[in-house]
């Protein structure tokens, strides 16, 4: 797997993860779902750099202009519900990508620290020869991105695919090599060293998709 940690290089990407991090600042849930948006965008561009392009002819008012534009057929799955700001900033700059959507949650089976994915809704194109970009903004365990690639596999199987998250741990991202090819890529904003017993990225952010959109009860 080829890891592209954003965060190696200083950028004003530095301003919205300190952003969404500061338990202060993120209590404005309508800020925190445009900074989720902004590093989507960011993190969108930077993964551009290395796809397909294709020589086009482009009618000014004045003549002619040839230039390069992206030639990959995108697929953009994002993972409910935290991932619904993300989508937005990916699908900002690939407005022209095919759409899915994919409920992936964690089920606590006997106690906090102990619990299962369970996928229960899912709305895909066919992936065949595609690229599929595969978000979610959280990379803790791994198990969500893992269970919701697996779920997507009848639908046919990618040119190519990338990753893209927010903030990882290192165990996550160690989890989630294991179970993609090396020529997989994945986007990250930041990576943190470790996770709590709950499975929760330290120092990480909370729960993304309660500060975006509200609490949940637990299931």
């Amino acid at each position: 797997m080829q890891i592209h940690n954003i965060s190696k290089q200083n950028s004003v990407l530095n301003t919205f993860i300190s952003e969404i991090r500061d338990h202060k600042i993120q209590k404005d849930s309508m800020r925190f779902r445009r900074n989720i948006e902004r590093i989507g965008e960011i993190l969108g561009y930077e993964m551009s750099k290395i796809l397909s392009y294709k020589s086009s002819v482009i009618e000014t008012p004045l003549g002619n202009c040839k230039i390069d534009l992206l030639a990959n057929d995108i697929v953009l799955c994002s993972i409910l519900r935290a991932g619904l700001p993300l989508h937005n900033g990916l699908l900002n700059y690939f407005d022209a990508s095919e759409n899915a959507f994919i409920s992936a949650y964690r089920h606590h089976k006997t106690s906090s620290e102990d619990f299962e994915i369970i996928v229960e809704y899912l709305a895909c194109p066919t992936l065949e020869n595609k690229t599929l970009i595969l978000a979610d903004p959280m990379l803790a365990t791994g198990q969500s991105m893992v269970a919701t690639f697996e779920a997507l596999k009848p639908f046919g199987k990618p040119k190519d695919i990338h990753l893209i998250s927010i903030i990882g741990s290192q165990y996550g991202i160690d989890f989630i090599e294991k179970h993609f090819n090396n020529d997989v890529h994945i986007w990250i904003a930041a990576i943190d060293n470790n996770i709590n017993e709950k499975g929760y990225i330290i120092p990480g952010l909370g729960d993304a998709g309660d500060l975006a959109f509200g609490n949940k009860l637990q299931q």
